[in-house]
């Protein structure tokens, strides 16, 4: 879909890239990812107000290393590069890159030499008669010669060219990372380049997205029906409310209890949508069906696909009951789509995204997905717009196939109901301390481990639990909470005693790198 504003995002293969869109659209400016090698002729076609090169994993003089046209530079958009995205901007405009004398990693304390547009408005310490800013740092080349045209704007001790800028072209480079938190007043740098360089007026927003997306669906749908999986989690939930402001009684909701559900999850659900919302709510118990297509299953990549045909499949019986419905809503988010393609070619599959593809063709369905150009946070933004109760849309993120993927074993009822009881408790404490919303997840695992333990002067061999908090802004990265120790002793406490079978408990305390947020 067209936007009035556009900031494009041409991935070089950083693990950054995201962060860049979600920052600028923090702004208020819609931010889209593409590949480095998209063609000028679909840069024109997009009309963007400027143009960002992320950073990336190569040097620009490696045989394989990702390039962008040179004409890129001569379309009169303005442009910023990020780290390797200024080592480019300099490698394709004349200048020179090699390689650094010392690496930089991690914060850096940047001089900055020019304190107008890129810079303006910022505040730091003085040093050597210049504002200094803490950055971010990742790179092991650096700029020694710069470009015809161009003048350098901020240095370090070990980068004498740290930030440059062509005025009269617009094309701005930074070696260091704005869009990480790391870099204090990276949004402001941003910001900087995203309205005073490129001119927008900011007016991407949780009420402009909903305007544009009813407005989307009604144009896609016309007067035929549209299905809905309503899982009750965060996505679901947003997407369902919003396919009924646009369509009313149309919209058909499925909700599939496939028994891998935290505690009274689907009762939650069907309570909301049918008293409340008076959604048109088909409700299937499937537990015992996903049960028995699990039995012995182990591998967490055949349990994600499992569940994923046994979702299909059930959709498609209840699609026959339907046939006045044409299409099929799915919750699919910007990150999903990313993740699911790669900049260079194919990726290493980390884990299936079931939300991406997979229906067959037989379903008959034409797909609509609104939410296929959001991030996590915008979806939440527009929840809240449309009044949706804040119990559902703060939620921590809910893995698609659900306590299956915190089992790392085979899946039984009994392992189900320890995982279960053991993720309430954890989550009843968390919301006790008020802890709950500055959490991005938490949750309970079982490990395929049994430990010796005393109880009642008898001795148990049982269940261990571990259990798993991180905070984030994104899923992307995430760092494990410290949380209170008197928190977690009630917690280990209360799920030793009130949980049967299990006899010790442990806390994950493991970052996102290296480690996932979830388990499996």
């Amino acid at each position: 879909m067209q936007h009035s504003e556009l900031i494009l995002v041409l991935d070089f293969g950083s693990q950054y890239t995201q962060l860049i869109a979600r920052r600028v659209r923090e702004l208020g400016v819609y931010s889209e990812i593409h590949p480095f090698n998209l063609s000028i002729e679909k840069i024109r076609k997009l009309k963007p107000k400027g143009i960002v090169l992320s950073g990336g994993p190569s040097s620009v003089y490696a045989p394989d290393a990702p390039h962008s046209s040179q004409e890129l530079f001569s379309l009169g958009i303005p442009i910023l590069g990020i780290c390797y995205g200024l080592q480019m901007i300099a490698y394709q405009l004349g200048g020179q890159v090699d390689t650094s004398a010392r690496h930089e990693y991690g914060f850096a304390e940047v001089l900055i030499d020019n304190t107008s547009d890129l810079f303006a408005g910022l505040n730091g310490p003085m040093k050597e008669g210049r504002m200094t800013i803490p950055v971010w740092m990742s790179h092991g080349d650096a700029l020694t010669k710069l470009p015809r045209g161009f003048e350098p704007i901020a240095h370090t001790n070990n980068s004498p060219i740290c930030a440059i800028r062509n005025v009269e072209k617009k094309i701005y480079g930074v070696q260091f990372h704005p869009e990480v938190v790391h870099t204090v007043q990276g949004k402001e740098i941003l910001r900087n380049f995203v309205f005073t360089i490129c001119g927008c007026r900011g007016e991407w927003n949780a009420g402009s997205i909903i305007d544009e997306k009813v407005e989307e669906i009604r144009t896609a749908v016309g007067s035929n029906n549209v299905i809905c999986a309503l899982s009750g989690g965060v996505d679901s939930s947003v997407l369902a409310v919003l396919l009924h402001k646009a369509i009313d009684d149309r919209l058909f909701c499925i909700h599939i209890n496939n028994g891998l559900m935290r505690k009274d999850e689907s009762e939650k659900v069907v309570r909301l949508y049918r008293d409340s919302y008076h959604f048109n709510l088909d409700h299937v118990d499937a537990s015992d069906l996903f049960l028995d297509r699990l039995k012995d299953i182990i591998d967490p990549e055949q349990k994600r696909k499992i569940i994923g045909k046994a979702f299909i499949d059930i959709f498609e019986q209840e699609a026959k009951k339907m046939s006045t419905v044409k299409f099929l809503a799915q919750g699919t988010l910007y990150p999903d789509v990313i993740e699911s393609a790669s900049s260079k070619g194919p990726s290493h599959t980390i884990k299936t995204h079931h939300n991406v593809g997979g229906l067959p063709e037989k379903m008959n369905f034409k797909l609509i997905e609104p939410f296929r150009e959001l991030f996590k946070d915008e979806v939440r933004a527009v929840g809240r717009e449309l009044g949706l109760p804040e119990e559902f849309i703060t939620r921590h993120p809910f893995p698609g196939p659900g306590l299956a993927v915190r089992i790392m074993s085979d899946i039984t009822k009994e392992k189900l109901r320890i995982v279960r009881e053991a993720d309430e408790i954890f989550t009843e404490e968390i919301r006790k301390a008020g802890l709950y919303e500055s959490l991005w997840q938490a949750f309970a695992v079982l490990l395929p481990v049994q430990t010796v333990g005393v109880m009642g002067d008898q001795r148990t061999y049982d269940n261990v639990v571990a259990l798993r908090a991180v905070r984030s802004l994104d899923g992307m990265t995430a760092d494990w909470a410290q949380l209170p120790h008197e928190l977690l002793a009630r917690t280990s406490s209360r799920i030793v005693n009130e949980v049967r079978g299990v006899n010790r408990v442990v806390y994950d305390i493991s970052s996102k790198p290296p480690s996932t947020i979830e388990w499996e």
